[in-house]
């Protein structure tokens, strides 16, 4: 299957989907070849529904899906071949080995290759004799991973893979994930609880919330944009500075969480504030701070 990659990945056009109770979309959303892209939001924000849609494990009320041009419809599977996929429920046989259930998935795949499969067990030190049974949580992820990369996807759609790893395990899913971005084809959409590996792997980043997408950035421009700042300053307690959405007043100690944190400084030069120091964020406190949907600045004086 020779699959175009100068077009997206996927789209998402006006996708709705609806629970008791909850509703995602109308969802816009796409990738491009070559890109990874985070989807952030807590738990009931939409994110296991929207992977579903998009792999056709749901049928969408309203919207259209294509994965590289092909609108992902149940009758025609052909646009299945370029995806993989890895979530938290594997399903493989847990009777069979790990060689067993790679060639039954392999039935299901034109391009596969016991080759590729094999050489990626190997550098993982699964032993394609083990049953599934008798593998570890980190064995079964890493199986899983196997699987979904056996047929060479340009695609890959990852639900919380890393999810209960420990650190070893998680760091060589890790580099095999960022190998894989190298020749600029292969596009990664990460859903995941485990902010640390957005920030390691993630070119752009998508928040989700209640169904709606509240912000999609460059991960690199949130990690420069946005900044702790402390400062004295004789100042009352309602201070009002360009891109802050956060300020705390202790006496004449002031402590600010700006979005923009170049235009907060200038702010703070131009009225005189002294013993300015600035720290840079974590991908989880900047996620933290955007999910709240925070907009005026709150104070707490005291």
């Amino acid at each position: 299957m020779n699959t175009p990659t100068n077009g997206s990945a996927f789209s998402i056009q006006g996708l709705k989907k609806r629970y008791p109770g909850f509703s995602l979309g109308p969802l816009d959303l796409d990738l491009q070849p070559g890109v990874v892209l985070g989807l952030i939001g807590p738990n009931g924000a939409g994110k296991t529904t929207t992977l579903h849609c998009l792999i056709g494990l749901l049928v969408p009320e309203a919207g259209a899906i294509t994965i590289f041009g092909r609108p992902n419809h149940p009758d025609d599977p052909r646009w299945r071949q370029d995806i993989g996929v890895v979530g938290e429920e594997s399903g493989f046989f847990l009777r069979w080995t790990v060689e067993e259930n790679l060639r039954f998935v392999g039935r299901f795949q034109p391009n596969w290759s016991d080759r590729r499969a094999r050489g990626m067990a190997e550098r993982f030190n699964l032993s394609m004799n083990k049953r599934v049974n008798e593998l570890s949580k980190g064995n079964k992820a890493k199986l899983a991973i196997v699987a979904a990369l056996g047929h060479a996807p340009h695609l890959l759609i990852l639900d919380e893979p890393t999810a209960g790893l420990d650190p070893i395990v998680r760091a060589e899913l890790l580099d095999m994930l960022w190998e894989l971005q190298e020749d600029g084809e292969h596009a990664i959409f990460y859903s995941t609880h485990v902010l640390s590996d957005i920030e390691r792997l993630a070119d752009e980043l998508v928040f989700l919330s209640d169904g709606q997408v509240i912000q999609r950035t460059a991960k690199d421009d949130l990690v420069e944009s946005w900044r702790r700042i402390s400062f004295r300053l004789v100042a009352a307690a309602t201070l009002s500075l360009p891109g802050v959405i956060d300020h705390r007043q202790v006496r004449l100690e002031h402590h600010v969480t700006s979005r923009d944190y170049k235009a907060t400084l200038e702010a703070l030069r131009g009225l005189g504030a002294e013993a300015i120091e600035h720290a840079r964020m974590s991908i989880d406190e900047i996620a933290v701070e955007i999910l709240k949907g925070k907009g005026a600045p709150r104070v707490a004086a005291r």
